[in-house]
């Protein structure tokens, strides 16, 4: 409850309008379906249980509302519900740690983009993934600098801001993009991008 209500207070000091604060998974697709925000925020495990049930609401809410920004909040890195989360792209998706929330500014952000269609990743999340999944299938073709640039971009990171973060020129960062989306063979056309992250998550 306390997270809860400190997110709302953020939220409504940043200019958000919160509909509805509520405690439970069932509670939670009663309030969306009645009245659909803009975006969802929720943790991963809820009452009664205190499992899964605030993922399983999310994947319901992503049904019915393809469209819909949907951050989950989570204690833990958990491989299981980051997959799930992202078996769906038509709309915005974020996974972050519940840590991420105390970086105001940060979170804020990355509410912004999962508002706008963008998918964020915690940077934590990220780097425990590729620490974990160097080596792993079509990932391995990929140089470390290129993993690198491919991590920052599962961040939600623009070309501007990961050549800002590794001091390169975004020329620089434009040809390492092109190489992971030869390398992992995504064709013109689709949103290269956003299957180029998938793919390195779902690894």
């Amino acid at each position: 409850m306390l997270l809860r209500e400190g997110l709302a207070s953020i939220l409504d000091r940043a200019g958000h309008e919160v509909r509805d604060s509520v405690g439970d998974a069932d509670t939670l697709l009663a309030v969306v379906r009645k009245n659909p925000p803009d975006v969802v925020i929720t943790d991963v495990r809820m009452p009664p249980g205190h499992s899964d049930e605030g993922l399983r609401a999310a994947a319901a809410i992503r049904a019915d509302f393809p469209a819909m920004g949907i951050l989950v909040l989570s204690q833990y890195v958990a491989d299981a519900y980051l997959s799930s989360l992202l078996e769906s792209t038509s709309g915005g998706i974020g996974y972050l740690l519940k840590d991420r929330v105390g970086h105001v500014t940060e979170f804020l952000a990355s509410l912004d983009r999962v508002a706008d269609g963008g998918t964020v990743v915690d940077p934590e999340v990220v780097r425990q993934l590729l620490a974990r999944r160097r080596d792993d299938g079509p990932l391995a073709a990929l140089t470390p600098r290129e993993l690198e640039v491919l991590a920052l971009m599962a961040e939600g990171r623009v070309n501007s801001s990961i050549a800002e973060q590794l001091v390169v020129s975004e020329a620089a960062v434009r040809k390492h993009v092109g190489n992971i989306f030869a390398k992992l063979q995504l064709e013109e056309g689709h949103d290269r991008r956003v299957s180029a992250v998938l793919t390195y998550l779902r690894r």
